[in-house]
Parts: C-alpha cells; structure tokens; sequence
C-alpha cells in the first residue's frame, strides 16, 4: 500500500510565559527545538510549514503567520490545514523534544479527520476534513482542540508517553532530557 503524503507542521506561535525565554531557541544538544522538530518533519512527512506569529523570532526557516489575534494552537492547525499541499497535516508544537518521525507517520496514517494520543490533541494529525468545524470554533473562540473531538471522527493512537511529553519550563526540558537522550 502506498504511504500518505503528509504535510508536516511545526507551531512556534505560543507566547512561551512559563518558559520564560522562547521555547523555539532552547537548545538541546547541538540544535535547539525548533531546529530539531523542523528535522524530524523532515524525516516524516512530504512537506514541511512552520505556523506561528511571523517575524517574531528569528529561525533558519520561514514561519507563516497563523493570522489570528489569539495564541492557541487550534490557530496554528487552521492556518496549516489552509496552507497545506496534502489532505493531512501532522502537527507537532515546538517543545516535544523526544518525538520521532515514525510516531509522527503513525498518526498521519491513522488519522481519520484527527488522530491523537490520549494525552492530548498535539502532536497529532488532522485531516482538511476537520477544517470547518475547526475554524468555526476559532471563530466562536472555543480554542480547546480537545473540545473539537465532539464534532469530529478522531482516532486515538497509543504512543510511548516519553515520544510526545512536553516541556513548558526550563525544569520540565531538564527532566525530559535527563530521561532519555535525545
């Protein structure tokens, strides 16, 4: 059987408060997050675009402006599944330090409108399929992804924990990092 294209998505627009600094810029390693997450992309899919406020950070690729007021990633899903070249976008925030393109492929061929983890909507794969019902909740400012589930056919995909763990602090990377090497 043939392997889904794939558009993979980077969002870089959150405001990173709790970090503190820009969470695109922290390093790990020799690359910081956004330049490994923009590698991984890469490796998984057929297309890569970075979502986010254009212009404010400086990164080695061109981020697309999300085009809406608010920060929340429902904004960077709409603006990719406008954007993208392929009927599914995976879609990976910028501070998941430990996910690899093969997660990332699982959940882009599993995904019927939007194919999740039960830990949370991101990353994940969401299909054009899901784009009306996703932009007239950004419209209404329902931002929650997890509250779209309702109105949408989601496939939820068991995937190692650690592939998808987060980081919202400078503590939280430590942890992830000292837990398993990147």
């Amino acid at each position: 059987m043939a392997r889904r294209p794939l558009t993979g998505v980077l969002l870089v627009g959150g405001a990173s408060t709790r970090f503190g600094s820009p969470k695109a810029l922290a390093r790990i390693g020799g690359e910081t997050l956004a330049g490994r997450a923009w590698r991984v992309l890469g490796e998984a899919c057929d297309e890569r675009l970075a979502l986010g406020k254009a212009g404010e950070l400086a990164l080695p690729f061109a981020v697309l402006d999300d085009g809406v007021d608010v920060r929340a990633p429902i904004a960077g899903v709409v603006g990719a599944l406008r954007e993208a070249a392929h009927d599914v976008a995976v879609v990976l925030p910028v501070d998941c330090p430990h996910v690899t393109a093969a997660a990332l492929r699982t959940l882009g061929e599993r995904c019927r409108d939007a194919a999740v983890t039960p830990d949370g909507p991101l990353p994940g794969a969401w299909a054009r399929s899901a784009l009306p019902v996703l932009e007239r909740r950004l419209h209404e400012r329902r931002l929650a992804l997890v509250d779209a589930y309702e109105e949408l056919e989601v496939a939820m995909v068991a995937l190692d924990r650690t592939l998808v763990a987060d980081a919202d602090t400078p503590e939280e990377l430590a942890r992830l990092l000292a837990s398993s090497p990147v």
